[in-house]
């Protein structure tokens, strides 16, 4: 879900208040951009209130986090679908779109016992969002405003493959997880195989290749420690398994 909003900047060479007059004007002539980058930065203050919870109870802060997930998905989808059709076509669109995968994702886990891993790629996501429109931001008050906010925005942006890898291997992880989550009594009978069908939709991604070449490097991996000769019979089955739950999940959109 690597999704950017760059609309505009101000005067680079404006005053203070000329700045936050800019500043202004931008936020009147964009507000579903940032309204994206509010909730975005609320999921960050939320997971660290998760994290540490000082502010208040971390169980609330945590469905607080997936509530801000699903209203940047909903906004992020306004924007990209504006008008809703009941049609197939529009369906087929809706199911190819990142923000539809992440507020799926929401949705799934609003009915789990929080869990840190659930979070992980929400925060990450988040964070390299808000970070490249929080340069939009700044630039609207002037060039030398906030230096030290934007060297933070450059680490971040020149990590952003590093960070989108980290989410998809955050994604794929879960789908064990969510099994183990069953067996602790923490999560319903039905997880898995809904988060089944939400990788399923992340493979189709045409704005995300990450997940899918995660699991394409997954297979090949697996493939050859399959094909050694002193690979245990039951081990090559149980590969054999996998490798074809990882083609049909390719399969399922």
């Amino acid at each position: 879900m690597a999704d950017t909003a760059s609309n505009g900047s101000g005067d680079r060479t404006a005053t203070p208040e000329k700045g936050w007059e800019n500043l202004k004007q931008h936020v009147i002539d964009n507000k579903i951009s940032v309204g994206l980058w509010a909730t975005r930065v609320l999921t960050i203050l939320f997971t660290v209130g998760y994290i540490i919870p000082i502010f208040g109870n971390p169980y609330n802060a945590y469905y607080k986090i997936l509530m801000c997930n699903a209203a940047t998905s909903a906004l992020r989808l306004h924007q990209r679908l504006p008008r809703v059709q009941f049609s197939r076509e529009f369906w087929t669109l809706l199911v190819l779109e990142d923000s539809c995968h992440n507020l799926f994702y929401s949705l799934i886990f609003l009915y789990v016992a929080p869990a840190s891993l659930v979070i992980a790629p929400v925060l990450l996501f988040a964070i390299l969002h808000s970070a490249s429109y929080s340069l939009t931001l700044l630039d609207c008050l002037g060039q030398n405003s906030w230096w030290g906010a934007r060297l933070l925005i450059s680490l971040v942006e020149f990590q952003s493959r590093n960070i989108l890898r980290l989410c998809a291997i955050c994604e794929a992880l879960l789908l064990p997880y969510t099994i183990l989550l069953i067996l602790n009594g923490r999560a319903g009978l039905l997880t898995p195989f809904i988060y089944y069908q939400f990788l399923a939709l992340r493979l189709s991604s045409r704005r995300n290749p990450f997940t899918r070449n995660l699991f394409r490097e997954i297979s090949n991996s697996l493939s050859v420690i399959s094909n050694k000769p002193g690979t245990p019979a039951i081990l090559k089955r149980a590969i054999t398994f996998v490798i074809g739950l990882i083609q049909n999940m390719s399969r399922v959109p």
